[in-house]
């Protein structure tokens, strides 16, 4: 690998981390995967907010759902 592949991972992996950090101090509840994945997927061209919007709709979705199965069936 060259030094200047190197030094590019490097940049990318320092930015990232720093968007970790952004990200924590903001509590995204962002886990670095999940980061890694929303970065590069707006690098490729995904409208940042309704990326936004579609990680805050399964938010609900998935609270909701939560909050269902803590609940019992009702009958009939």
């Amino acid at each position: 690998m060259s030094s200047k592949e190197t030094d590019r991972i490097n940049a990318a992996q320092q930015t990232l981390d720093i968007l970790h950090e952004i990200s924590q101090l903001l509590n995204t509840r962002l886990d670095r995967e999940t980061l890694t994945t929303c970065v590069r997927m707006i690098e490729g061209g995904v409208n940042p907010e309704a990326l936004a919007a579609v990680i805050q709709e399964l938010r609900r979705e998935n609270s909701s759902l939560k909050q269902d199965n803590g609940r019992p069936a009702s009958a009939g």
